[in-house]
């Protein structure tokens, strides 16, 4: 782990950005110091974990029942927010507590610290958020109007910078690899457990109402296995290993292009018609057929097969 303290953002913001806040909410909640992915499939399993934890945290009446429920949003986003608040510092915490064998906190404090201050940012945007469309009703018109536009950009600011960090969980990529499925798996399980608990189903039945309930949780579960099991076997990344003891990791690999099919030179068969040395078809002093001074078959005093004939000998024509 380096201690270098990075830029957070890779400077691609411009003032005609808060006119898309989906590149907003890339430059800011996926910052320049979150390690990329070591290989496409480790990518891969990342955003199938974020699509299933995604049906935990928006709620299961939207994605069963075909409906949006505005209001029930509202609310699951606020105790997710919350849930975050107190969950993944706990979390982190407790794996604080199993690495000091074989390191020290001192070693993570700059990672430490700025997901911490991810995790503060969003928190803070998503309570705004919330906030927002809550109080737009109790004003006037224009005062509404304009809370309503500054909500919409909001939501999606917020919503599309919950993906970016459904992939890196607030950065903590940067302190150990294997902790954003960890905390992910965390997570989704504890906004799942007390549906289950209350017996809130969403007006499901009761088997329809554990299968769609407990569907992602297993699902960022099994998913986060496969991710931890890769790193540990490919690259020798260790949960309960403290970063500082782990192996150097190799350099993110990148698809390459296609190969495209190597063409010997001087393998076609005219060559540059007029390059020097490129194997013209008829070379000066060659062999060709119409050449000055060759053997022209229609030269004069030659044998040309569409000279007039002689006429035949009884006066009548020849027929060709």
């Amino acid at each position: 782990m380096t201690s270098a303290r990075r830029r957070w953002t890779d400077g691609s913001l411009t003032a005609g950005s808060l006119l898309r806040p989906h590149h907003v909410a890339r430059a800011v909640f996926h910052p320049a110091w979150i390690p990329p992915s070591l290989d496409p499939t480790v990518e891969t399993l990342k955003r199938i974990r974020v699509v299933a934890g995604a049906v935990a945290a928006v709620g299961v009446y939207t994605f069963v029942e075909g409906g949006f429920a505005f209001d029930e949003m509202l609310e699951n986003t606020a105790i997710a927010s919350a849930v975050l608040f107190l969950l993944t510092p706990t979390t982190v915490g407790a794996m604080l507590f199993v690495w000091r064998r074989t390191g020290t906190v001192r070693q993570l404090k700059v990672p430490l610290v700025d997901s911490l201050k991810l995790l503060l940012l969003f928190v803070g945007c998503l309570l705004a958020t919330v906030g927002i469309f809550r109080s737009s009703g109790a004003v006037g018109f224009v005062p509404q109007l304009l809370l309503s536009l500054v909500g919409l950009w909001m939501a999606v600011f917020v919503t599309a910078g919950a993906v970016r960090l459904s992939g890196n969980f607030f950065g903590t990529a940067a302190v150990h690899r294997c902790l954003p499925p960890l905390l992910a798996t965390v997570t989704t399980w504890l906004m799942a457990v007390p549906d289950l608990v209350t017996g809130d189903l969403h007006g499901l039945s009761l088997t329809m109402g554990v299968v769609f309930i407990l569907g992602a949780p297993l699902t960022v579960t099994g998913i986060a296995l496969m991710e931890t099991r890769r790193l540990r076997r490919r690259y020798g990344i260790r949960l309960t290993a403290h970063p500082a003891s782990l192996p150097p990791t190799p350099a993110p690999q990148r698809v390459p292009p296609p190969a495209q099919p190597h063409v010997p030179p001087g393998t076609h068969p005219y060559g540059a018609p007029y390059a020097p040395g490129g194997g013209r078809p008829y070379p000066q002093g060659g062999a060709n057929p119409y050449a000055q001074g060759g053997a022209n078959p229609y030269a004069q005093g030659g044998a040309n097969p569409y000279a007039p004939r002689p006429p035949h000998p009884g006066g009548r024509p020849r027929n060709g």
